[in-house]
């Protein structure tokens, strides 16, 4: 049972390492850019009269703002997913040490 435990974990590692280097690896020349970039150059496209209907109601004071509070972003929500992972590890372990204490 732990040997198909450990199996899994280095198959999900082995998974998450390939699909991090594997379109990286493949699109090597590509290049990468922001979804709102694209989506401005094909409304420009599609209807270049186009007007917004509405401004944003925060907008970053320069670049560098919006690439920090984007970082903040990101290591706020890996914080949340840790923290959820560690939670539910540590449930699980304290269910099965109960398992362990009702059954011996």
């Amino acid at each position: 049972m732990r040997l198909k435990i450990k199996a899994r974990t280095w198959l999900a590692w082995i998974a998450i390492v390939l699909l991090t280097v594997l379109p990286l690896w493949l699109a090597g020349g590509a290049a990468f850019g922001g979804a709102d970039d694209l989506a401005r150059e094909a409304i420009g496209t599609i209807a270049p009269g186009y007007a917004p209907w509405f401004s944003p109601v925060f907008e970053p004071a320069s670049g560098e703002i919006a690439s920090l509070l984007f970082a903040l972003q990101a290591a706020l929500g890996a914080g949340v997913i840790g923290y959820w992972l560690g939670l539910s590890v540590g449930r699980e372990r304290a269910r099965a040490a109960a398992g362990k204490s009702d059954a011996g």
